[in-house]
């Protein structure tokens, strides 16, 4: 099992990406830290886990806050002793609107999760994960993130640093701590109908989405969670500051 004796957080784990990856971890070894702002779907994941024979504990907290990442790497240490993995994957999805429409609070909750989340993550679990051999510190990032388009730019904006912060902390915390990211296309779970749900034809905007994926179809929230579970394991013990796109092959067209 590639993370025998590992323990893992994940935020975002209620639901999507952060709950595929907590089944998927806890297949292959990990004991699972649940990090949710939603406790019912916190308590549902890690029951997921326990259901098939994982170890699961919960927490819920805020990743916008200092206090709240301390209150995860803490429930880690409580539960299991410490700080292997630390996936950065909470995050909030943006509708395509025009910049004179985005406001000001709107811009500022794209930057509070999807950027400053796992910058406190990093201050909040670094300490513990410098302590740990193999070391893996993880970040939801986005196609986004690298591609521009129209209507886009608040969450072009967060994911965008989130990617620099990839690339920054992988420097600061070498050799002890690998850092690196991961970017997917739209992915089908439940936030991506919220981030279109200004289109007049949602179905018909997906649609025209999976058409112009090379691969055919857009990410699943699994496609994510092996990617992620490749940078927790020792199978990229000498990849660090990447942000690997899972897009289907959209970015070899760039």
């Amino acid at each position: 099992m590639k993370l025998h004796g590992k323990v893992a957080v994940i935020t975002g784990a209620g639901s999507g990406m952060g709950r595929a990856g907590a089944l998927l971890f806890a297949q292959e070894g990990a004991q699972i830290v649940v990090a949710d702002r939603d406790e019912t779907a916190a308590r549902e994941t890690a029951e997921l886990v326990r259901s098939k024979g994982g170890e699961a504990s919960t927490v819920v907290a805020d990743v916008t806050t200092l206090e709240g990442n301390e209150s995860i790497t803490r429930g880690a240490v409580e539960a299991f002793g410490g700080v292997d993995v630390f996936w950065a994957n909470a995050g909030v999805a943006a509708p395509m609107s025009p910049l004179a429409e985005q406001s000001i609070d709107f811009f500022d909750t794209l930057m509070a999760v999807n950027a400053k989340g796992p910058w406190l993550g990093a201050r909040a679990a670094m300490p513990l994960m410098q302590q740990r051999p193999g070391a893996s510190f993880i970040i939801t990032a986005s196609l986004s993130g690298f591609r521009a388009r129209p209507n886009n730019s608040a969450y072009s904006t967060s994911k965008g640093a989130a990617i620099q912060l990839t690339r920054a902390l992988s420097i600061e915390f070498a050799p002890q701590v690998r850092v690196n990211s991961v970017a997917p296309v739209s992915t089908e779970t439940p936030m991506l109908r919220t981030f279109m749900e200004h289109q007049d034809d949602i179905e018909a905007t997906i649609n025209a989405q999976r058409a112009g994926v090379p691969l055919g179809r857009l990410a699943q929230a699994d496609d994510v969670a092996k990617a992620a579970l490749f940078f927790a394991s020792t199978d990229s013990e000498f990849i660090t500051g990447v942000t690997l796109p899972i897009d289907g092959g959209i970015s070899a067209r760039s």
